[in-house]
């Protein structure tokens, strides 16, 4: 029988780890109002994933998205962390790669201190968190700190595991179902984190075997 090296897991943050609708809602309703554009902030949550400026841009002029991020992200501190909760399972799916003796990072597209804060905020402790990345761009992060598992809502998370050559893993808790999840090359769809660490242990068994 093969022995597995520790394995490190990587996660996605939003509606992977934390439901960041609710504060997201809240400051897409009062980045409008401070600044008399009209954005429809349901909508604008049901397309959570990417960056901001790229939902920004469906409501502001080019020339002003700089300005509004930075301003969306001032507002973030005030309304979005505190209104953010853990999603069902995720502080045992971190439980679950540590008690595999394994590490587990953050990487995603959300600003990196906002996404530090909501870490802190819940005390779900993972070994690093790493923002500012989206999709492909994921890779990176996930290469650099030996990801071989990546865990994500978003067919971009999918791609981001599949440069790395990481295991896909998807919940389906966010804007994309299942059929687009494993259309995008998932190698695994969970209904939601609850389900992981019994996936963790399955597959580390399978690794070990290996």
């Amino acid at each position: 029988m093969g022995a597995m090296a520790s394995i490190t897991v990587g996660f996605d943050l939003d509606m992977t780890l934390i439901d960041s609708r609710p504060g997201i809602h809240a400051c897409y309703l009062a980045l409008a109002a401070r600044t008399g554009t009209y954005i429809d902030a349901d909508l604008a949550i049901t397309r959570l994933g990417p960056p901001l400026v790229e939902e920004l841009a469906y409501w502001f002029p080019a020339e002003d998205i700089p300005a509004m991020a930075t301003l969306y992200r001032e507002i973030y501190l005030e309304k979005g962390i505190t209104a953010a909760p853990a999603m069902p399972g995720a502080r045992e799916a971190i439980a679950a790669v540590r008690a595999a003796g394994g590490r587990a990072i953050v990487v995603t597209a959300k600003y990196e201190p906002n996404a530090k804060l909501h870490i802190e905020h819940l005390r779900m402790e993972p070994d690093a968190v790493i923002g500012d990345l989206w999709a492909e761009a994921k890779a990176g992060a996930l290469r650099e700190h030996g990801a071989s598992v990546y865990v994500g809502d978003h067919v971009g998370d999918v791609r981001g595991a599949r440069t790395a050559d990481a295991y896909s893993v998807a919940v389906a808790t966010g804007p994309c179902d299942e059929r687009e999840l494993r259309e995008a090359g998932a190698d695994v769809v969970l209904t939601d984190l609850t389900a992981f660490p019994e996936w963790l242990a399955a597959h580390t068994r399978r690794e070990t075997r290996a």
